[in-house]
């Protein structure tokens, strides 16, 4: 298949082509919608706090807005990267997400969290803090552990590193520096604590594992197989 995929030939009875079958992928994502939208809107669940000494440590700094908001065009921008550059990268991110998303998603439903980091108020007044002042009014605190946006940078680093234009190191330092400051932000703006960040790396180790470490088989292997 080519790297770059010819949509113009795109129909809906050969969307489960060879040529096409990836953008099927993308019905991933009304199906997490429906998912999400059932976890943070249960009832009457015994949410457990996840706190530690650290957080207490790390003060509240609104310019990290920056770094947090742009996970949004990383992860949406390595997505549309593939969709219209990079097929195989396409694919193997979106298996990353399905993975790691669902795997979540299963935490959250045996292991209901939440976080009571989020400042009353803040000492100063600017343009990032009213912005984190309706951004915590929309986002719940619950459902943190762990932090899906750390797991989201991570699909996008994975799938930069595995990408035709981005896997060299000059493209894979900013890559990382950009994860890191995602990382970073997510508790310095109280959206998680520094305890949601080691589940989210564990997840998403073991799914990088998976769906880019994974060998595939060769003819002779699945011949061999097939006669056992």
């Amino acid at each position: 298949m080519n790297a770059k995929p010819d949509y113009r030939k795109l129909r809906f009875n050969n969307i489960t082509s060879p040529q096409y079958s990836h953008l099927l992928y993308l019905l991933f994502w009304p199906i997490w919608g429906v998912v999400f939208a059932m976890l943070e809107g249960r009832d009457n669940i015994e949410y457990h706090v996840v706190e530690c000494d650290l957080d207490s440590m790390i003060p509240f700094c609104e310019f990290f807005v920056i770094p947090y908001l742009f996970w949004f065009a990383f992860l949406a921008g390595m997505l549309l990267y593939g969709l219209f550059f990079d097929v195989e990268t396409f694919r193997k991110m979106s298996q990353f997400i399905i993975i790691t998303y669902m795997a979540t998603a299963l935490i959250y439903v045996i292991w209901p969290s939440q976080q009571l980091l989020r400042p009353v108020s803040f000492d100063r007044q600017n343009l990032f803090t009213r912005f984190m002042e309706h951004f915590y009014a929309f986002d719940t605190n619950t459902n943190v552990c762990p932090s899906l946006h750390v797991i989201g940078s991570m699909a996008a680093l994975f799938a930069g590193w595995h990408s035709i234009h981005f896997r060299k190191w000059p493209w894979r330092i900013p890559f990382i520096m950009i994860t890191i400051l995602i990382c970073l932000s997510t508790v310095f703006l109280k959206q998680h604590s520094a305890l949601d960040i080691p589940p989210a790396l564990i997840i998403s180790f073991a799914a990088y594992v998976l769906v880019y470490r994974r060998k595939k088989k060769t003819q002779k292997q699945v011949q061999l197989e097939a006669r056992l």
